[in-house]
């Protein structure tokens, strides 16, 4: 039998050598080799300026065109598309053992979800709805108009596919989950309650569908900027965490860091984000280092990878337009916080919300004082190229603690 050397393994001849390589290629996984099989274009990035410009192509597993949307970071952590449905036509019905929500970029329609032998639950959407589809459940996205109707979807496709490597697990499974959906007639319908989230009591909402979220009512938090609004939705009982949040105009956020796995998707307003290695330091075009900062300029419906590597990363967000900047981010099940979802730990261990409280304080939030002077000179000079004025005023930059003007940085509940 002739010999097969690529796939006959020796020990080392010595305890000099060490088995193997030392670099390799690394391979596709199940999902890599998933969205390679679609046909459709893959978009691999720091951010989309606007994702209606994304070149699409047709689908057939899905009924409509589409393109795939993994942003770095977000690799194995969940993932995104973005798909188009006919004038005047439907999506495929669908089943899958992975979550799944929408937000509806162009257009008007409905949504079926059912359960094998069970009622259709039938509701509306428009531009600026997000929902989320319960998980396993038989569902099918119809388009109302005669005009081509746009879904930005976010799915929890990668961490289901990577682990259990089997189509016919997550395509073809039987198993209900009632917890998740119990096909009460009101399932979709909206509710407007706000209450707090029960690890850091920040506003959340728990519905499974919200008509605008363009436009709807924002809580005001203050945690990024002055006058900053936010809400959590929980949908569906999912694991797929996001949060809706908007800076006042003139205003922009706090760098903070983080680990990777949040995009951020513009609704309203435009604006920038710089994002940066945190071993560069809080200030990068100071020191040198301009260069390996990344900018992504983005409008409605633009995105964002806020740490698009490995480690911890700073980001900062700015909206230069005369209208407020509302976004909402993305992190999938891999929040460190977000309501009952949290990255895995040790039980009754107390944890710190990093990135809300200053460096000065043991976290990862930069205080205006102490960030790189060139931000600020930047963004007022963007904000007076558009007609619109800066409301960073000159007391948000001092350190005294002592200012009459300057805010509690207290948490109420705390």
């Amino acid at each position: 039998m002739p010999h097969d050397a690529a796939n006959h393994w020796h020990e080392p001849a010595d305890e000099f050598r060490r088995v193997g390589v030392g670099k390799f290629v690394r391979p596709p996984r199940p999902y890599d080799s998933f969205m390679e099989e679609q046909g459709i274009p893959i978009v691999r990035d720091f951010g989309v300026s606007k994702v209606q410009n994304l070149a699409l192509k047709p689908w057939p597993r899905m009924g409509g065109r589409g393109a795939f949307i993994q942003l770095y970071g977000t690799e194995g952590l969940w993932g995104s598309y973005v798909v188009e449905v006919p004038g005047g036509g439907a999506l495929n019905v669908e089943k899958h053992m992975y979550e799944e929500q929408f937000l509806v970029i162009e257009g008007r329609g409905t949504t079926e979800v059912w359960l094998e032998d069970g009622k259709k639950h039938v509701f509306e959407w428009q531009r600026g709805s997000m929902f989320a589809i319960p998980l396993n459940t038989y569902h099918r996205i119809v388009n109302a108009s005669s005009s081509p109707a746009l879904l930005l979807a976010g799915t929890t496709a990668p961490n289901a596919m990577n682990l259990y490597a089997s189509r016919e697990f997550i395509f073809s499974n039987s198993f209900v989950f009632r917890e998740r959906f119990d096909d009460r007639d009101d399932f979709f319908k909206e509710k407007e309650d706000i209450t707090p989230d029960p690890l850091m009591g920040r506003a959340m909402r728990r519905t499974n569908f919200i008509p605008d979220i363009i436009n709807c009512d924002l809580p005001l938090d203050n945690r990024r900027s002055p006058g900053y609004r936010r809400v959590e939705p929980f949908l569906a009982g999912n694991q797929f965490y996001q949060f809706i949040g908007q800076h006042e105009t003139g205003r922009y956020s706090k760098g903070h860091a983080h680990a990777p796995c949040a995009v951020l998707i513009c609704l309203q307003g435009k604006g920038y984000t710089y994002t940066w290695p945190a071993s560069l330091g809080i200030r990068p075009f100071s020191d040198g280092n301009r260069d390996k900062v990344v900018r992504v300029d983005y409008e409605p419906v633009g995105m964002v990878s806020a740490a698009p590597m490995s480690g911890d990363w700073f980001h900062q967000h700015f909206g230069v337009s005369k209208e407020p900047l509302r976004l909402t981010a993305w992190f999938g099940p891999n929040a460190t916080f977000g309501g009952i979802i949290t990255v895995a730990g040790q039980p009754g261990t107390s944890e710190t919300d990093e990135a809300s409280n200053d460096i000065r304080d043991g976290g990862k939030s930069i205080p205006y004082d102490e960030e790189d002077p060139y931000l600020r000179e930047e963004y007022e000079a963007a904000l007076r190229a558009v007609g619109a004025k800066s409301r960073m005023e000159d007391w948000l930059y001092r350190k005294s603690e002592d200012d009459e003007k300057r805010p509690s940085t207290d948490f109420i509940g705390s």
